[in-house]
Formats: structure tokens, C-alpha cells, sequence
């Protein structure tokens, strides 16, 4: 059902606003990491497997958040979950700022995944309830919503490299504290709409069956492999190609840019592909960026990867919400919009600590980063075999 020009105006800076939760669970608590791991990797000593674990554990917290979510939605409601995720987000990213042992580092990043999930499924749950509204628009709203990563994204790629080479080798607690304080202040923004309780709750008890997306759900997987080794790499493999500060923020802004003009890029063919044939183009899209700096260390090369990779993949995650409002009962929504959480978290657990690892046995990134794109077209390849399940 459609409603009026006022009606969608306010629901269009309502999701606007929305969208600042993503940008906190993921623009920041997750991908920002990348910025400062090659001056924390220097300064500590770590290994690549060590320096994976970081998102590993963070990817792990990511899942028992994802777990829990859909019940802590119907307890507390979208909002007051967002709330308790993005919080939990700032306290993880200022211990960050705070703490050298790898021990207590590890506790800040899960912390940090652990409340990204619930704000992001928090989140997420009360974008598609807007959504519903505005059938004609609901992609739109919903591609809205999947932006917020992008604003997160750039203003760390902005700042963070700024602060560490203004700081010097060391300086890293430095960039966690910006990232601390930039959360905060996105997570101050989210109260400016937060609805009085308008769709706060809803009837999540009821679980999305998954059999009939398997597929997609194990596309799901593969991507989360695939695309987090990029995200958590790249801006060190850029370095190791002797790129300075000044290119290192270029790069991660023009992919912060890419995820905030996707909703105009794909909104429409999200509305209308069928099964997963929409994740599958747009993971194809990924595997080109992935590729490409393999290939060239070229500026012009690194910057269309960028560009590639920023627009591309979080259309594929917003390909997965469209996918659960199409397929699953609403009263199965917050728990369908969980499941591929949990199978994109479980995903970014292996992805990670996987590259690392290969990167420490081989001797060199590109070897792990080869391996992102395999399973980057392997999600492609199982996404486009996931036929209509129809509604359940």
C-alpha cells in the first residue's frame, strides 16, 4: 500500500536516519579496522593470521549478535536494540583506543561485532517494516538503508589515515579514538528520529524456513568469505605497493562513495530480478574488483577496483533484504533477516583468519587475496541456482 507524498517524505529521512546504524555496526566498528591495521600489525608484531583473527573475532561476536537478534527485536523492540548495539559499538571502539593486549583487543572487536549485529538486524527490521509501506519505493528505502555503511566508510577513510600520518608509527590509538567519537556521534543522530515506538515490536516468534533458500543462504556464505579478506587487506596490500596516506584515503573514500550511490544504481534491478540472479550480477561485479589489483598496481586499476567494489557490495547484501520481503512471511521477517546474518557472519569468520593464514604460509597477500575472489564467484555461481521459493 502506498501512502501519501508527507507519508513517504518523513519515512525517507526516517530510514535516512536509519541508516546511521549500519554506518556505526559496519562503516566503522567493522571495515575501519583495515585503516589501522598495518601501523598496529608494525607496532605489535603481528602475524597475518594474527592480524585476521581481529576481524575473526569481531566476525564471531558478529554471529552470536546475529543469533540473538530477532528475539532481542521482539523483547525490546528495533529501536531500543539499535540503541543497546550502537552503545556497545562506541565502548568496543574506545577500549580499542585504550588496551595493547592482544587479549583485551580481541575482547573489544567481538564486543564490537556483537553489537554491530544487533544494530544492524535492529535496524535492518525496521527499514523493511518502512519498506512495506511504499511498495513502489521499498527498494529504494531499503538500498537507502544499506547506504549508511558508505558514510562510515568515508569519513574513516578520511580521517584515520590523516591521524596516523600525522602521528607517526604508533599512533593508532589515536585513529580508535577518532573512530570512537565519529560512532558516538552517529549513534547521537539515530535519536533525532527514534519513533516513539511506531513498529518497535513486532511477531518475530515465528521462524523463516530456510531449506528453500538454502542456496542463497550458502551464496550468502561464500560472499561473506570473500569480501571481508578484501575489506580487511586491500589498504595493506595498497601500502605494500608503496601507495602514501593521501592515496590510502582516496581508495577507501571512493569505496565509501561507491556504497552510498548504490541505492540509485541498483534499487530498481533489486525490485525486479528474481531468486538470487540479482546477488549473482552484483558478485560477479565484486569479483572484477577483487581481480584487478592482482592484475595491475596501477592508480588508475586500484581506483576502478575501488569504485567496483564499493559500488557493488553492499547492493549484494541489500539484494538479501529484498530477498526475505519477497519470500518470507512478514511475521517471519526479523527472523529470515537473521539467518543470512548468521550465514554472512559465519562467513567473515573463516574469511579473514583464512587469508591470514594463507598469506603467512605463502609468504605473500596476493595468494589470500586470490582466494577471496574464488569464493566471491563461487557465492555467484550457488546464488544464481536459487530459483522463486515462493512465499513461506
Amino acid at each position: 500500500m502506498n501512502h501519501s507524498p508527507q507519508s513517504l517524505s518523513t519515512d525517507i529521512r526516517t530510514v535516512a536516519f536509519l541508516a546511521l546504524a549500519p554506518a556505526v555496526a559496519l562503516g566503522v566498528a567493522r571495515f575501519a579496522y583495515a585503516l589501522v591495521l598495518p601501523d598496529m600489525r608494525a607496532d605489535l608484531g603481528w602475524s597475518y593470521a594474527e592480524a585476521g583473527w581481529m576481524n575473526g573475532v569481531n566476525a564471531i561476536g558478529y554471529l552470536l549478535g546475529a543469533l540473538a537478534a530477532a528475539r532481542v527485536v521482539a523483547a525490546l523492540g528495533g529501536w531500543a536494540t539499535i540503541a543497546w548495539g550502537c552503545g556497545t559499538c562506541v565502548l568496543a571502539l574506545g577500549l580499542c583506543a585504550l588496551v595493547r593486549d592482544f587479549t583485551a583487543l580481541s575482547v573489544a572487536r567481538f564486543l564490537a561485532g556483537a553489537g554491530g549485529a544487533l544494530a544492524f538486524v535492529g535496524g535492518g527490521f525496521l527499514a523493511a517494516a518502512i519498506a512495506q509501506r511504499h511498495m513502489t519505493k521499498g527498494a529504494f528505502l531499503l538500498g537507502l538503508f544499506y547506504a549508511g555503511p558508505g558514510l562510515g566508510i568515508l569519513l574513516s577513510g578520511v580521517g584515520v589515515p590523516a591521524i596516523l600520518e600525522a602521528g607517526g608509527a604508533g599512533s593508532w590509538p589515536l585513529a580508535w579514538a577518532f573512530l570512537a567519537a565519529l560512532s558516538a556521534l552517529f549513534t547521537a543522530g539515530l535519536w533525532q528520529v527514534r519513533a516513539g515506538g511506531e513498529g518497535a515490536r513486532s511477531n518475530v516468534h515465528r521462524r523463516a524456513p530456510l531449506k528453500p533458500m538454502a542456496l542463497f543462504l550458502a551464496g550468502y556464505f561464500c560472499f561473506g568469505c570473500g569480501y571481508i579478506a578484501y575489506m580487511t587487506f586491500m589498504i595493506a596490500w595498497v601500502r605494500d605497493l608503496g601507495q602514501g596516506a593521501g592515496f590510502q584515503a582516496l581508495f577507501w573514500s571512493v569505496i565509501g562513495l561507491g556504497v552510498m550511490v548504490s541505492p540509485w544504481l541498483w534499487s530498481g534491478r533489486v525490485s525486479r530480478l528474481p531468486g538470487g540472479r540479482t546477488f549473482a550480477a552484483l558478485s560477479m561485479i565484486l569479483v572484477a574488483g577483487a581481480v584487478l589489483p592482482l592484475l595491475s598496481g596501477a592508480v588508475p586499476v586500484l581506483l576502478l577496483s575501488a569504485v567496483l567494489f564499493g559500488c557493488a557490495f553492499f547492493g549484494v547484501v541489500g539484494s538479501t533484504t529484498a530477498f526475505v520481503r519477497r519470500y518470507v512471511a512478514h511475521d517471519a521477517w526479523a527472523s529470515g533477516i537473521g539467518a543470512m546474518t548468521v550465514a554472512f557472519s559465519a562467513g567473515q569468520i573463516l574469511g579473514p583468519i583464512g587469508t591470514g593464514f594463507l598469506t603467512d604460509l605463502m609468504g605473500g597477500l596476493a595468494s589470500g587475496l586470490w582466494a577471496s575472489a574464488g569464493f566471491l564467484a563461487l557465492g555467484a555461481i550457488l546464488a544464481a541456482c536459487q530459483g522463486n521459493p515462493g512465499k513461506t
